[in-house]
């Protein structure tokens, strides 16, 4: 799985202006909502993606509630504050995206985005309550890298729920929820997104692969260099975006 150059810094690009750097992290959550629309999720309501405000750190970007992944436009992304209220632009939110994203955001300033959302292969591994073996290539990006909320309360219907998920997570950048499905988190939006995806990739192994022989920890952690940085992450999310998107 090699993947050749997409822009001439084959990388997050560099933005200092926060009005552009603004306008950049809500274009890419619209194609993030698109692209979780394009692979035929969320098509029931189900999951969120976040980008933190650059200037109000404390604020997050979000879809409005109500409005279909596939169909998103810049004008349906609003941004909540602290108390969960929309402070720019119209319309409600889904209140357990903020149970769950605003305490993650909060507790570790080095993300910008997390990504949720029941998937066909992550939600079934989920209920296994186990962490990913090497049992594959892209595997190895999430080895000894993912942490498991064993928790039961699969709603997060409230603020306290969301408080647990985002001291679970811990360190890591992606977690499995128990009973629930997959989270990933990333310092842009592309990142977040793009592990996402890679994940439910793996745990779609996981699952049809039930008697795989892991390779060692010694060649995980070699592979997991590559295979589990933030811009390899990157890199998936753009492939995407050329592959399912106009």
């Amino acid at each position: 799985m090699e993947f050749g150059p997409l822009l001439p810094s084959d990388d997050e690009p560099e933005i200092s202006d926060p009005g552009e750097l603004r306008e950049h992290r809500r274009r890419r959550l619209v194609l993030a909502y698109r692209l979780f629309g394009a692979l035929r999720w969320g098509h029931i309501g189900d999951g969120h993606i976040s980008a933190r405000d650059p200037e109000r750190p404390d604020h997050f970007w979000l879809i409005r509630y109500g409005v279909a992944f596939n169909h998103c436009t810049i004008d349906d992304i609003v941004l909540v504050g602290p108390d969960a209220t929309v402070v720019e632009g119209g319309g409600d939110i889904n209140f357990t995206a903020w149970n769950i994203h605003w305490p993650i955001l909060m507790a570790r300033p080095d993300l910008v985005s997390a990504a949720h959302t029941h998937t066909p292969w992550g939600t079934p591994f989920s209920a296994e309550v186990r962490p990913i073996e090497p049992i594959s290539q892209e595997a190895c990006g999430f080895f000894e890298a993912h942490a498991i909320f064993d928790d039961e309360e699969v709603e997060v219907r409230t603020l306290d729920g969301g408080k647990r998920i985002a001291e679970a997570i811990g360190h890591h950048r992606a977690m499995v929820l128990r009973n629930h499905g997959l989270l990933t988190a990333g310092a842009s939006v592309d990142e977040a997104v793009g592990r996402f995806v890679m994940m439910e990739r793996v745990t779609e192994t996981a699952m049809k692969a039930r008697h795989a022989k892991p390779i060692s920890r010694t060649a995980a952690l070699e592979a997991r260099e590559r295979l589990g940085s933030s811009q390899q992450a990157w890199q998936i999310f753009n492939w995407l975006i050329r592959t399912h998107l106009h």
